[in-house]
């Protein structure tokens, strides 16, 4: 496991809502605060020797200017602990290709890795208020992005294109300090799902199948614990890592209030680790018995979610040490910071 990860409380919560950046609106055509309301759920990644943190942003809901819309926007870090923020998202609904599948929920929760080429792959939930879609985008410079539309879209004559589907995390190796998308057995993978957790393939990181059992049923791989923290759901974190020992998969969970761990509220969110076999992505071959992060500060407490959240999301390897991203209670953005040396 990676652990231990300790929360500097010097500079957390790293990015909170704003009300001072604006932005113009292509749907609304109105300029509105896009980011007043809640950051949350971040992605990262290093490039040109900083790291860069997509992040989940809220508008204000009321005078027809606004209602919980998702945008995501960009901070840029030296250290990867002070960030300084782009003022408008860059990803977010329009008048493009995906607004049917955006609009008016928006654009939620990216998690993002590196292709060998270069480019960067996100993955983030396309929200139009009735479904959620796994869309992908991609971008040379982390500032123009192409969407691609849903992940699911080509996948067996569009079979699984409008079922609900969240959380792509796509399996990825350490190269050059760098969490690169890293094949096995000659495709990509991707762990997704937000009760349970299922897989998908691809040869391209924009076009996914759902893996299937033999009557086109999604296979779990990964489920909920009675007695545990993660008993009433599980989710993916960050792009999980390939190693040599295994896929090293860190998870979201949340507690159940009839059936979970005593020992934390209901409905906590706290965050677990497992083991994937590289040669079977879908075999477990450890599984933590209890959370390695968990809300505990009061940011962590209070906000859009008040049962408490730690949601992971990001995490990045800068400077010989281990960063990771995390949502507070829904409400703002959090780091943690792991070093094998220490």
């Amino acid at each position: 496991m990676l652990m231990p990860f300790s929360k500097p409380d010097s500079v957390n919560p790293i990015l909170s809502p704003r009300t001072e950046t604006v932005f113009d609106c292509p749907m609304r055509k109105v300029i509105l605060p896009w980011e007043s309301n809640h950051v949350f759920n971040p992605a990262a990644t290093v490039f040109n020797n900083k790291v860069y943190v997509l992040y989940r942003a809220e508008d204000t809901t009321g005078r027809g200017i606004g209602g919980h819309t998702s945008r995501i926007g960009l901070a840029v870090s030296r250290d990867g602990l002070h960030f300084v923020r782009n003022t408008t998202p860059v990803i977010y609904p329009a008048n493009d290709n995906a607004k049917e599948y955006e609009w008016d929920g928006g654009c939620e929760d990216p998690r993002i890795v590196k292709a060998d080429d270069g480019t960067f792959v996100v993955t983030y939930t396309m929200w139009d208020k009735k479904t959620a879609r796994i869309g992908v985008a991609t971008s040379k410079d982390l500032t123009s992005w192409t969407k691609h539309g849903p992940a699911f879209a080509k996948a067996y004559n569009g079979k699984f294109k409008d079922n609900w589907s969240k959380s792509g995390a796509i399996v990825c190796k350490v190269q050059d300090d760098q969490l690169v998308a890293a094949k096995i057995n000659g495709k990509y993978w991707m762990y997704w799902g937000d009760v349970n957790i299922h897989l998908a393939t691809s040869t391209d990181l924009i076009n996914w199948e759902p893996v299937t059992d033999n009557a086109w049923n999604l296979i779990s791989v990964l489920t909920t614990r009675p007695g545990k923290f993660d008993s009433d759901l599980v989710e993916p974190g960050p792009p999980p890592i390939f190693t040599t020992a295994g896929i090293v998969f860190l998870y979201n969970s949340r507690n159940s209030a009839t059936k979970g761990d005593t020992s934390l509220p209901a409905n906590t969110y706290a965050a677990g680790q497992v083991l994937f076999d590289v040669e079977n992505p879908s075999k477990v071959l450890d599984r933590c018995d209890n959370y390695f992060l968990k809300p505990e500060k009061p940011y962590e407490l209070t906000g859009q979610y008040a049962q408490g959240t730690v949601f992971i999301e990001g995490m990045v390897y800068f400077n010989k040490k281990w960063f990771l991203y995390y949502g507070t209670a829904d409400s703002k953005v959090a780091v943690a910071t792991y070093s094998s040396s220490e």
